[in-house]
């Protein structure tokens, strides 16, 4: 856990990266940070790199993203969700200071909590937008919860601990805001399945297996299989293949390329399997696909 202070300045920050002073360029795990700002702060450009609550304590806070503007006061909080780039304003209360109370989360701990408790889901409303902002409103619960975190704030505190408090808000949540956790639950889904189309389209020239794949996605072999056909309606292995023999046939079209060098291209160890690859793909070798085309 951690507390710091925060310099309002025209660029873009990473946050909670910013905020941890930190050079990884995603920090894992959680933290809960004290925010505190004198004076109004307008269309601070935010790139988050985790799940953020964030509890306003005194002032008022908007955020803006996609043409949408929301704007809340100190009965109330965000959550935003990871991998969004948002404009943020802080404005202070009359005569006082902006203070706000900011707990990330990485979506690890996200899919941890609803592997956990899958029961949260069972009877939420699945036709819910996915905007990347929800509200929610303090009530006496909350309340006390916020004032735990702070309490919290400047000592060290177990992953196991942090776990539990992101654990105790989000199964309150789920009672209170089921439509709303039912969101945060297709939100977590839709950034999984942009990580597992950046990972396969950047190992498509390379020998790499699926159980690698699922590995650079951090999901277990089935989960990545699972979720891998639910995008793109086939298997991984199968996709892969028909990808790389694509861009094989590209290279082939060219009249200067030899398939020695596309093979070597695509990463292929041998040619023998690269031969075999293709014509698994296009009934043909390589060579014969040259005359052809």
């Amino acid at each position: 856990m951690y507390q710091t202070a925060y310099s309002n300045r025209m660029k873009t920050y990473q946050l909670p990266r910013d905020f941890l002073n930190s050079s990884c360029n995603e920090p894992e795990g959680m933290a809960v940070i004290s925010y505190e700002a004198d004076i109004a702060s307008r269309n601070a450009r935010i790139n988050l790199q985790q799940n953020l609550f964030s509890f306003l304590i005194e002032g008022e806070k908007g955020v803006h993203y996609a043409g949408t503007h929301i704007k809340i006061q100190s009965q109330q909080f965000l959550l935003l969700s990871a991998g969004n780039c948002l404009m943020s304003e802080k404005i202070p209360a009359e005569g006082g200071k902006y203070r706000s109370i900011l707990f990330f989360f990485d979506n690890k701990a996200l899919t941890s909590f609803f592997t956990r408790y899958s029961y949260v889901l069972s009877n939420t409303d699945t036709s819910q937008s996915d905007e990347p902002v929800l509200v929610f409103d303090k009530d006496d619960f909350l309340a006390n919860y916020i004032e735990s975190l702070r309490s919290m704030l400047g000592k060290t505190i177990s992953a196991r601990m942090q776990q539990i408090k992101l654990d105790e808000l989000m199964l309150y949540l789920s009672e209170h805001y089921p439509g709303q956790i039912q969101r945060l639950s297709a939100m977590n889904i839709a950034s999984d399945d942009l990580l597992i189309r950046q990972a396969v389209t950047a190992h498509i020239d390379q020998q790499v297996t699926v159980e690698e794949l699922a590995f650079l996605c951090n999901m277990s072999r089935s989960t990545f299989k699972r979720r891998f056909a639910r995008i793109y309606g086939t298997s991984p292995n199968k996709w892969m293949l028909e990808k790389r023999m694509q861009k094989a046939a590209t290279l082939l079209r060219q009249s200067a390329c030899k398939v020695s060098d596309v093979y070597v291209a695509l990463g292929y160890e041998n040619l023998s399997s690269f031969i075999q690859s293709f014509k698994q793909v296009y009934g043909v070798t390589p060579k014969q696909y040259q005359r052809i085309n």
